[in-house]
């Protein structure tokens, strides 16, 4: 049995919102998405932006940690960041294998020595297109199975700008050099991606809408009207998409996106190669 300790990256407002359009919490929907890639794994939640938070499970205990997204931003620092930093840095310390997607990538580069903030190149939302691995990228197993070149759910802001020292980036697109990257930190090994593989396409639209102030600045859509167009496509795809061909092919959705198996290979290559690993030995 594998123990994982999935970690919350929001505040309590930060969830709260999250809850507000979603039926879930970013851990929970991790959680979920753990289980179902391996059904042999206990899934341990905690909120550690919280100044009440207690691990439910020692880090000795487990097996691994999985951090989530966030509405936060390493570079405002501050106690909610502070904590999952330290979070982060004590797991690694302990030799356990860490996995993050979007901020869970930005805190475990910051703690290495790298620097997250604002994208300069700008968001993305939606999804991040056109995914390549760098030459350091190929053959590295936490991108094994992906093709030449993949899409991916992705939202954000914020990107890790510069990486750690010592560290290997893995993948990046025109829009960001840091898509996915490799960071050891002692005995301990993060792996992470910038984009969501964890995202399925109904949570994408919900939180699209949450950014559509965003997108809109971004010169992405014309109004907020538009952005809950584009998020009611998404929707729809994702309650039926094979049954809308139309969709994928207006949305330029591929199976990469559109399968679960194929979107999540990153989460199932991290269970696989390092955490299975871990434990048998």
């Amino acid at each position: 049995m594998l123990h994982l300790l999935v970690a919350d990256g929001n505040d309590r407002a930060g969830r709260e919102k999250h809850l507000s359009v979603c039926d879930k919490t970013s851990a929970e929907t991790y959680a979920g998405v753990l289980r179902s890639l391996a059904p042999d794994a206990v899934c341990h939640l905690v909120a550690p932006a919280d100044a009440d938070a207690v691990l439910p499970r020692a880090l000795t205990e487990c097996d691994a940690l999985v951090l989530t997204g966030s509405t936060l931003h390493v570079a405002e620092g501050g106690p909610t960041v502070t904590r999952q930093c330290d979070l982060v840095r004590s797991a690694l310390a302990a030799g356990l294998p860490v996995f993050g997607s979007c901020w869970g990538v930005q805190v475990a580069a910051t703690i290495a020595g790298g620097r997250a903030d604002r994208n300069p190149r700008g968001p993305e939302y939606g999804l991040a297109r056109a995914i390549r691995r760098t030459d350091a990228g190929e053959g590295h197993p936490l991108l094994s199975g992906r093709p030449p070149a993949w899409d991916a759910p992705a939202i954000h802001d914020d990107a890790v700008i510069a990486p750690p020292p010592g560290s290997t980036v893995l993948a990046g697109n025109d829009r960001l050099d840091v898509q996915a990257i490799e960071i050891r930190v002692g005995d301990g090994v993060f792996w992470g991606t910038q984009y969501h593989p964890e995202l399925d396409l109904d949570e994408v639209a919900a939180m699209l809408r949450l950014s559509a102030e965003g997108v809109v600045e971004a010169g992405l859509c014309d109004d907020e009207a538009a952005v809950d167009a584009y998020a009611d496509a998404l929707r729809d795809l994702h309650r039926d998409g094979d049954g809308r061909p139309d969709l994928a092919w207006r949305l330029g959705i591929t199976a990469e996106v559109l399968s679960p198996e194929r979107r999540r290979r990153e989460i199932r290559n991290f269970i696989d190669h390092l955490v299975r690993p871990r434990r048998a030995g």
